[in-house]
C-alpha cells in the first residue's frame, strides 16, 4: 500500500500541472491559431489584400509552397502586404500548427 502513495501523489500533481498549464502549451489547435492569427487577411483560405495569394492548394503550389516549412518561412519572411510574425509572436510549434492545418484545410 505505501508504495502506492507516491504514484498516487505523482499523478495529482502531473495533473495539476497540466491543468494549470498555459492553453498554448495544453495544444492549442492549429484552426484556433489560424483563426486568432490569420482569418481577418486569409477568410476562407483567400486573401483580402493580394487576391492571387490565397491559401488554396492550387495557389499555394504556383507560387512554390508546398511544405508546412515553406508556409512557416513565409509567415517569417512575407512579401508586400503580409506583417511579418516573428517567433516571439507565434513560436514554432504554433506556426507549424497553423500551417499543417492550412495545408489539411485549403484544398
Amino acid at each position: 500500500m505505501k508504495k502506492a502513495a507516491p504514484a498516487a501523489v505523482f499523478l495529482a500533481v502531473l495533473l495539476f500541472l497540466s491543468l494549470s498549464a498555459p492553453v498554448s502549451a495544453r495544444g492549442i489547435s492549429g484552426k484556433a491559431l489560424f483563426q486568432k492569427n490569420c482569418a481577418d487577411c486569409h477568410v476562407n483560405g483567400g486573401n483580402v489584400v493580394n487576391p492571387a495569394y490565397t491559401l488554396h492548394k492550387k495557389d499555394l503550389q504556383r507560387h512554390g509552397v508546398k511544405t508546412a516549412d515553406d508556409i512557416v518561412h513565409i509567415m517569417r519572411h512575407p512579401g508586400p502586404g503580409m506583417h511579418a510574425f516573428s517567433k516571439q509572436m507565434i513560436p514554432d510549434a504554433q506556426a507549424q500548427k497553423i500551417a499543417r492545418y492550412i495545408l489539411r484545410t485549403f484544398k
